[in-house]
């Protein structure tokens, strides 16, 4: 074995990314206080195409030095959106169909490994601060909760890390209902 080059991964352009198309869903961070964090979501959401990255709340935005820094480019490529109100924003997106996410350690939350999206629809996945989780409003609204299963000793998992295991689950999801 040995590792492929750049070329080799035959990846796209930012001009061919922008252009290709997107799986249905969205990320929405809420008051995400760590640009480091709001980087690395850029970078997971232009590896697994992901629609919209939202900015809720105090959650930084592009352009910053720190999260330029973790996003290595994908802040350029994938298209994100301030948004001041991440509550009224749940809101206005549920009234258009969109299934709201909230993925938090909740009562009657769905575990990961159970979730299986519909084979149609649009989807948000709603991240909140790193302290106090998602916010208890967007949670009363959301269609479900979404809990990633954990076996160790910690409560939580850093939001970078959750955005990544939540989109790559998604769209392996997604990609195996059409096969």
């Amino acid at each position: 074995m040995r590792k492929l080059s750049m070329d080799e991964l035959d990846r796209l352009s930012v001009e061919e990314f922008k252009a290709a198309e997107k799986f249905p869903y969205s990320v929405l961070l809420d008051d995400v206080r760590s640009l480091n964090n709001v980087g690395s979501v850029f970078r997971t959401s232009d590896a697994f195409r992901v629609s919209t990255v939202y900015l809720g709340g105090i959650t930084g935005t592009p352009p910053h030095r720190d999260i330029t820094k973790t996003a290595l480019g994908a802040d350029e490529s994938v298209h994100w959106e301030h948004v001041p109100d991440a509550v009224d924003f749940c809101k206005e997106l549920k009234t258009k169909g969109v299934r709201i996410v909230a993925v938090e350690q909740a009562e009657a939350s769905v575990g990961l490994p159970d979730f299986q999206p519909e084979p149609d629809g649009e989807y948000v996945f709603v991240f909140g601060n790193e302290v106090f989780g998602v916010n208890d409003k967007i949670i009363e609204i959301a269609d479900l909760c979404l809990e990633i299963p954990q076996y160790g000793t910690k409560h939580s998992l850093n939001i970078a890390v959750t955005v990544g295991i939540v989109c790559w689950d998604f769209v392996y999801k997604r990609l195996a209902a059409k096969q």
